[in-house]
This record gives structure tokens, sequence and C-alpha cells, in this order.
């Protein structure tokens, strides 16, 4: 099974005719030193689904994508994103009201490679600990990313501290102006 290798937290990729038969993904054992962007509760993107429980995720950039992002407003070539995937449990003893984050439902990877096509590629893993399996290119947060993503395929949009980088500095998607119209 070929794999995409992590050292020190960067991506280190394979020869350009292997990309194609990635398959897998270990999740980078310092993600959680990466710079966090975001959290959200119970985001959904479909209309039709109804959670049966609530869900909290976090989403963290490797920082030298994060630098490059905050000079260009563009997520560099090796870009890594990772999005933890979260319970939300009620209040306990001590809180009497809220939610707050319990145990991992799942992680995704969402990774930029100009030589993949797309040049992005989403990996899933079950439990966060496990290899993220490859996501294939009929899934559709592919298509779902590319036709909604504020910049360059990502959810930029819900990204506080980047959107206003990337609408200043004009690199917004024209499929995500379109969307949302004159702002």
């Amino acid at each position: 099974m070929r794999r995409l290798l992590c050292a020190l937290g960067l991506s280190v990729f394979l020869p350009a005719a292997a990309v194609q038969a990635q398959d897998t993904m270990p999740v980078p054992s310092n993600y959680r030193e990466w710079v966090f962007l975001t959290s959200s509760m119970d985001l959904n993107y479909s209309s039709t689904a109804t959670p049966s429980h609530h869900m909290l995720d976090n989403i963290f950039v490797n920082p030298e994508a994060h630098k490059a992002f905050l000079q260009t407003g563009t997520w560099p070539d090796k870009t890594i994103l990772i999005k933890e995937n979260r319970m939300a449990e009620s209040a306990g003893t001590l809180s009497k009201a809220g939610q707050f984050q319990a145990g991992m439902m799942n992680l995704e990877i969402h990774i930029k490679d100009e030589r993949v096509a797309g040049k992005w590629a989403f990996f899933v893993s079950p439990d966060g600990r496990a290899d993220g399996k490859l996501m294939p290119q009929s899934a559709s947060c592919y298509s779902c990313h590319q036709d909604h993503g504020a910049s360059d395929t990502t959810f930029l949009q819900f990204y506080p501290t980047l959107f206003g980088i990337a609408k200043d500095k004009g690199t917004l998607s024209a499929s995500y102006l379109k969307e949302t119209g004159p702002k």
C-alpha cells in the first residue's frame, strides 16, 4: 500500500507518478501544535440532514502554509488542513448549561498537491489515530469545496482570522463571489 509520509509534521510526497495511486495518509502526530484557525458547532452542509447528535470541530493548518497565506492570500503547494470532528456533550457535574468537546468522531485531512487532479485531496481517519483513507474524486467533498469554497477550494468563509486577508488581497474564488453577491 502506497502512503504519504509525514516527517516533522510536514508532508513528504512520493514522486508524481505515485501521487495518483495514494490511498492512505498518516495523521501528522503534532498537528495540534499547528496554527488553530477556527472551531464550529453543528456546521452541516446538507439542508436535508438532521444530525442525531451535536458535533464540534477544530481546524488546524501547518505553520508554513499559514505563514505563506498571510503574505499572499492563497494556500501554497503542500498545505495541510486538519479538521477534527468531535462529539459534543451536555453540561456535566460542574457546569449547568452548554456543550463541550468530547471524543473524536473522525478526522479529515485536506492536502494541496499541484500534481493531483484538482490540486487537492481529502483523506478521512475514522478515529483521528488511524491513517486517513483517500476519498475518491467522485466524493461530494470535492465538488462542494470547488463550488462553495471562498478561497482555493477551502471554506475560508468560516475562518474569521483569514477571510479578510483573502478579501483584501483579492483572492476570493469566483464561485464564492458569484454565490454570495457583492459585499
